[in-house]
């Protein structure tokens, strides 16, 4: 399979990196993924964004920019060890509450952990979840974010229309990703470290090369900016933007339930 990215007409669930996979068999290869490498998860995205990815999180949440007032609540999906929940909580002078909400259980048990650590329990609660099939209500979120994680989702579709579905009227969705360098010279030196040097650096920090070899493929099928926003738009999202980071290595997508 070539490393053509999809469209916003869809692809992504039945594309696992470069392979493609059988409908319904993308998720649990990519539970099995992130059970390898929960535990280095935040080191090994130092690794491969040279930290940069410190930057793009703190800007997600500059652009988010959550009220320093009780009662406000965030959807933190695919945010298992709280990265950005954290980062929310703090903005916010710790008034705000994040429901931090993934699929795979290794990486919530960081994140608990974390919380913990940081004084931060009760400001968090964690939820094993799908992103396809939120157990919430409809109408119950001031804010849904998701940092590299979306193009994890098989049916992406789905988990934006979940996404629309449990926000509030006002609400806002962010969604921070890697996506198309729009640089020539950057892009092919960028392409050159991913497929060269992330597999090779995860297999000597971890053991095993083959989750950074499908992390590096997922980020090159991902659609690209302008498709991306088209399929937030299609969810129903208003106002949909973007802004990227590092010359498009990173692009965080806004758009809002109005």
């Amino acid at each position: 399979m070539s490393g053509e990215r999809t469209t916003a007409a869809g692809g992504m669930e039945t594309s696992y990196g470069f392979k493609r996979v059988g409908a319904g068999d993308k998720q649990s290869l990519v539970n099995d993924v992130f059970h390898k490498v929960a535990n280095r998860y935040d080191l090994m995205n130092d690794l491969m964004s040279g930290g940069l990815h410190r930057l793009w999180k703190d800007a997600m949440v500059t652009w988010l920019n959550p009220p320093k007032r009780p009662g406000w609540k965030v959807l933190d999906v695919a945010g298992g060890t709280g990265d950005i929940a954290f980062r929310i909580i703090e903005a916010s002078d710790r008034h705000a509450h994040a429901t931090v909400l993934d699929i795979n259980g290794s990486m919530l048990d960081v994140g608990r952990d974390r919380a913990e650590t940081k004084g931060l329990s009760e400001n968090a609660d964690f939820v094993e979840a799908n992103a396809e099939e939120l157990p919430f209500a409809d109408n119950v979120f001031d804010a849904y974010t998701i940092a590299f994680g979306i193009r994890n989702v098989p049916r992406i579709d789905v988990a934006l229309s979940e996404a629309f579905r449990v926000l509030k009227r006002g609400g806002r969705l962010l969604c921070l990703e890697f996506s198309e360098v729009e640089m020539p010279l950057l892009d092919k030196a960028y392409e050159a470290w991913s497929f060269n040097a992330i597999p090779k650096i995860g297999q000597a920090v971890t053991g095993d090369g083959e989750p950074y070899s499908y992390l590096v493929e997922s980020i090159r099928k991902f659609p690209n900016q302008a498709n991306f926003a088209s399929m937030i738009t299609r969810a129903g999202f208003d106002r949909v933007s973007f802004r990227n980071y590092s010359g498009g290595i990173a692009a965080l997508h806004s758009g809002w339930k109005l």
